[in-house]
């Protein structure tokens, strides 16, 4: 493996994060750069750079996860739906965004510029509210 990803970082508690979600093998927390309030990472604690490289049963254990996190987060948050995107290019470390959309029905999913940085309080307030 090459140098541990952000990601690892924060699942080995190095760097903080707003954790939603985590058991042995998944981790999802919010993203500091959220196109929507809610705006959350799934991310396996196996640092593999691409999701077409993980194992079967982790790659479909990642997708049970992320499923259960959008339905939750469809639900806490009263949303139209939650998008998912897997870009793969910002970090070498397999992850999927759930990206919660209103009712006004878009996102736009390549702002420019990038989205500042998210108040450190406001994301803390929406993980406590979406936590499962």
């Amino acid at each position: 493996m090459n140098e541990p990803s952000i990601f690892t970082r924060i699942i080995n508690g190095e760097i903080p994060s707003h954790k939603i979600y985590e058991d042995d093998r998944v981790i999802a927390f919010l993203t500091i750069h959220p196109l929507s309030d809610g705006h959350t990472l799934v991310v396996p604690k196996k640092q593999i750079d691409q999701i077409w490289d993980l194992e079967s049963d982790d790659y479909d254990y990642l997708w049970k996860i992320a499923q259960k996190i959008a339905l939750h987060l469809r639900q806490t948050m009263d949303l139209a739906r939650v998008g998912v995107v897997i870009k793969g290019f910002e970090v070498p470390h397999t992850h999927i965004h759930l990206i919660p959309v209103g009712h006004q029905g878009h996102i736009n999913f390549d702002p420019e510029p990038e989205p500042p940085v998210a108040d450190d309080d406001k994301l803390a307030s929406i993980a406590q509210r979406i936590r499962l």
